[in-house]
């Protein structure tokens, strides 16, 4: 397969992107990161991360060495964001020295995470000659990885918008500490609402020349978000000294979404189980072997975590995770700051919340109800499988997407009040899976017992399950 011309022209253009140094100061008792970027011949990026609220004895125990190697990790996270543009046949590392190991992991790390982004873009990065990482340092080595203890009395939780998080810190509740990235006006909400104390708030600037280079036609899209939080909470742990990092990614994170290259294309890769593991293997070799990174809610699907959500009304009127609401598209227009109704994020999230929620209260959420929207119908196919394409969103697995409609359908069906997708469902869906009745007991009772949840977390998480009736 060729790669379209646009692409092949901007490579040609831009062969090299060079992540030229880094630096970090402290201000105020703010830790701020400063990035420099080159794509060449002639084009800068200066990204910023700050981090607030740092107490400066505990970096000083840290050790310069330490966050040096952090920070440093930071920004190669960050490249990614930046790289993309013109997505240059080579990434030169002039900041710090990478080994054949951490080169090739990288190199895995782009190929899998940013799979979205070259089916998008046409890209064809399966060619051998399609990229290479090679180091350009020249100073002396100045990092190290992090070798102390740590505090096990409470657990980082990052913090966004959606229904996830929220399950996490209220079984873990009294032994968290919050943060966010960026905060929306959602993220705040449920922080506060979950008595979240003193959340740690870091703040992320996006170099200003990437979004105009956006607006002349160079290369945008998809990067594996979650991974550059795994890296972000690991300085964030040592910082502000917690062992534990727990995050609320679940099993049907797992599926990808198409095929393409031969290679299987999954929009959610950097909250896999798959990246869990890769990553935890990384930490602990190059950045804190101490720091225990793992997905609190793994052994549950989506739909399993929407009931658990049903117990907890105080969020229902604070929590979003509809991806169009916060979207830009390069500065083009301005976020819409609520649910959009219109995307397969919202037909998902209302229908896994349908069978437990009462119906006043899905549409204050929503503002109709999206089971009457025609127009959703395909959105509807493509969530069930109906479609060789799943779509691009952090949405569950077809099976359990079958479930939720099931089960709204059977809902609606007691209340003898079928909306248009639930017809739909009935006349052409149901006739198809005979056993769509056991198929949703077993995914409601279901565990996966593929994760990395210390003894522990483990029982937290099993006991609120058992308590409710969700497994046997």
């Amino acid at each position: 397969m060729k790669t379209n011309n646009r692409v092949k022209n901007l490579r040609e253009k831009h062969p090299k992107f060079v992540y030229e140094k880094y630096s970090y100061n402290i201000l105020n008792n703010n830790f701020k990161m400063f990035f420099q970027f080159k794509i060449e011949p002639d084009i800068i990026f200066s990204p910023e991360i700050t981090i607030k609220g740092i107490d400066k004895k505990r970096l000083a125990l840290i050790g310069d060495r330490v966050l040096n190697n952090l920070v440093f990790h930071i920004g190669l996270i960050e490249v990614l964001s930046y790289w993309k543009a013109a997505s240059s046949p080579e990434i030169i590392i002039k900041a710090g020295y990478l080994n054949k190991e951490q080169i090739k992991w990288w190199k895995d790390l782009i190929f899998n995470g940013m799979g979205q982004f070259f089916y998008e873009n046409n890209i064809n990065f399966t060619d051998p000659n399609f990229l290479k990482i090679s180091n350009d340092f020249k100073g002396a080595e100045r990092r190290e990885q992090y070798r102390g203890k740590l505090k096990t009395s409470k657990v980082l939780v990052p913090v966004g918008g959606g229904k996830d998080s929220v399950i996490t810190m209220e079984i873990l509740k009294r032994n968290i500490n919050c943060f966010s990235l960026n905060p929306t006006l959602a993220s705040k909400k449920i922080m506060k609402a979950a008595h979240c104390q003193n959340p740690i708030i870091v703040e992320r600037r996006i170099d200003k020349n990437l979004l105009k280079l956006n607006q002349k036609g160079y290369l945008n899209g998809h990067t594996p978000f979650s991974a550059y939080l795994a890296f972000l909470s690991v300085l964030l742990a040592l910082i502000f000294d917690h062992k534990f990092i727990a995050f609320s990614n679940e099993r049907s994170s797992n599926e990808g979404n198409l095929k393409y290259l031969g290679r299987n294309i999954n929009h959610q890769w950097s909250k896999s189980f798959q990246f869990e593991n890769l990553f935890r293997k990384y930490s602990k070799k190059y950045l804190a072997k101490e720091v225990e990174y793992f997905s609190f809610l793994r052994p549950l699907y989506e739909i399993q975590i929407a009931k658990l959500f049903s117990k907890y009304p105080k969020y229902f009127f604070s929590f979003l995770s509809c991806n169009e609401a916060h979207k830009t598209n390069s500065g083009r227009k301005k976020p819409i700051k609520g649910w959009c109704g219109k995307c397969p994020k919202c037909l998902f999230v209302f229908a896994v919340l349908y069978p437990f929620l009462k119906q006043r209260d899905l549409i204050r959420i929503f503002k109709k109800n999206l089971f009457t929207k025609k127009e959703l119908l395909v959105i509807m196919k493509e969530l069930i499988g109906e479609r060789k394409f799943k779509p691009f969103e952090c949405v569950g697995t077809k099976k359990e997407s079958l479930v939720a409609f099931y089960l709204s359908w059977e809902k609606a069906s007691k209340l003898n009040e079928l909306p248009f997708l639930l017809k739909y469902f009935e006349k052409k869906i149901l006739p198809k899976h005979l056993n769509l009745k056991k198929e949703s007991q077993r995914t409601m009772k279901s565990w996966n017992n593929q994760h990395n949840l210390p003894v522990r977390f483990k029982k937290d998480l099993k006991y609120l399950t058992n308590y409710i009736g969700m497994l046997q």
